[in-house]
């Protein structure tokens, strides 16, 4: 089980990241380039998504596409969903209630590789190499 502590500390773990507020809720960002943010589901999403609507702590992670999206959607209902807002944007949701912290790391570091400048991310993979 995973919390908005583990985005934190997983966020800024990573190189030249800060924390700058974006629509009152704390948004992780690389050369200004946002990939992780908190994200509570607002009154009109709720209502989209009636009862199955999850509760407890919420988090949003850019994705490299919309294939990524729809794959970690259909493989992980349970942990991940969207909503109407997100349509067309490469994003999911994340119940951090129903993920994994290692997992929830191996999504983030993904999202800022993504986000981050080609050097960047390739200076950081010469010293983290995927396993």
């Amino acid at each position: 089980m995973a919390t908005l502590d583990d985005v934190v500390r997983i966020a800024e773990s990573l190189p030249d990241v800060i924390m700058k507020p974006a629509w009152g809720m704390r948004m992780w960002r690389v050369h200004d380039r946002g990939f992780v943010w908190e994200r509570p589901l607002r009154r009109t999403e709720l209502d989209e998504l009636g009862t199955p609507a999850p509760s407890g702590e919420i988090a949003a992670v850019r994705v490299e596409h919309e294939g990524v999206k729809q794959a970690l959607l259909v493989s992980g209902p349970d942990r991940f969903f969207t909503v109407s807002h997100f349509d067309g944007y490469p994003a999911v949701l994340i119940r951090l209630a129903a993920i994994d912290p290692d997992e929830l790391e191996e999504l983030i570091v993904d999202a800022w590789l993504d986000r981050a400048p080609r050097r960047l991310a390739d200076a950081w993979l010469a010293e983290h190499p995927p396993a």
